[in-house]
């Protein structure tokens, strides 16, 4: 299904009575689940922080999720904000960043520019996953700080053979027509949710989002229908 379609389901889902912390505790359950699978398969486990790069929208907000359930596990986890503003933009994403307050084995930072993430990219081999929760739809054009030194961290990470896990699509391809932005993520595996994305079967798509897996999250079937 295309990006369009996506933002339907999910708005008829909660039209339906589905909350939208409810989807997103799902969504979150979910990428928690293959970040530690991933983590166990390549000998990773608890070898490092898990870090999570996180935007200031719902897509941040799943990653702040899949941080407070990987650190209820008893993995050391990093949840970081990469964002202009001190809190996410969204209700369900900010209740879920200051629920992190109290999480165990998890550290909350705030990266607002550039140079923080710099700062936060020394030692990133020593990370056992990366998860990058930054955005969730494509954007226009070039990206803009501090997302854009968010890519640029992922993309050393993974030059470091740090496996990579995107929510939903890697940062800056496009659900619905795969095409990346400049720079884009390029993920070992892509968690996205509910219904296999168009962007993500295209040619430049699959090669940026690697192995991908579809978690569903409550939407129900009736949704679709718009």
């Amino acid at each position: 299904m295309s990006a369009e379609a996506m933002t339907g389901a999910d708005r008829r889902a909660q039209a339906l009575g589905v909350t939208g912390s409810r989807l997103m505790e799902h969504a979150g359950a979910a990428v928690a689940a293959a970040v530690r699978a991933v983590a166990e398969d390549q000998g990773r486990l608890g070898s490092g922080p898990i870090l999570v790069l996180c935007g200031p929208g719902n897509n941040g907000g799943d990653g702040l999720v899949a941080a407070r359930r990987l650190g209820r596990l008893g993995l050391p986890v990093i949840a970081v904000l990469v964002a202009a503003e001190s809190r996410p933009q969204t209700r369900d994403a900010a209740r879920n960043w200051d629920r992190l307050t109290t999480a165990p084995s998890v550290t909350r930072m705030h990266a607002p520019t550039a140079r923080d993430l710099a700062i936060l990219g020394h030692g990133i081999e020593k990370a056992s996953v990366v998860v990058d929760a930054l955005l969730g739809t494509g954007v226009q054009g070039v990206l803009r700080e501090p997302i854009r030194s968010a890519v640029e961290l992922i993309r050393k990470a993974r030059e470091a053979m740090v496996p990579v896990v995107a929510v939903d699509t890697p940062t800056a391809v496009d659900l619905t027509s795969g095409e990346p932005s400049d720079p884009a993520v390029r993920a070992d595996l892509t968690v996205t949710f509910h219904r296999p994305k168009t962007g993500l079967l295209t040619k430049r798509g699959a090669a940026l989002a690697g192995k991908v897996l579809v978690a569903p999250i409550g939407i129900p079937p009736e949704a679709d229908r718009g």
